[in-house]
């Protein structure tokens, strides 16, 4: 198998979904040993300052009353399934980081009119 580079690989996860992100990690815990999702919590804050602050962080507090219409949107925005979107409905959670400020101002907007409490970080 030919050797990757780091910016190919990097290239690659940038067009994968959460879900499939997901399962790239659950596949190199199993396969190394290791949780790489440890590397990306610290190195996040890195990346964050590096970006700019121009890009947010969509972070879902509440899914307010209308739940099923907020799971929806949910599963639209972060290309996860039923039970996944519906966990982060439950427990709020990080829906897009580091995203340009008005596509996380656009996804604040349709959350909140779906009647979720959102916050831009």
């Amino acid at each position: 198998m030919a050797k990757i580079t780091k910016d190919e690989f990097i290239s690659a996860l940038k067009e994968m979904t959460i879900l499939e992100v997901k399962e790239l990690v659950d596949a190199m815990k199993e396969e190394f040993g290791v949780d790489p999702s440890a590397v990306a919590v610290a190195a996040a804050p890195a990346q964050a300052e590096e970006a700019g602050s121009a890009n947010k962080t969509v972070v879902l507090k509440s899914a307010g009353g209308n739940k099923i219409a907020v799971i929806k949107i949910i599963k639209e925005i972060t290309g996860l399934g039923l039970v996944e979107a519906k966990g982060i409905a439950d427990n709020g959670g990080n829906l897009k980081e580091n995203i340009p400020a008005e596509e996380a101002e656009a996804l604040k907007a349709q959350l909140e009119e779906a009647g979720a409490e959102v916050e831009l970080v």
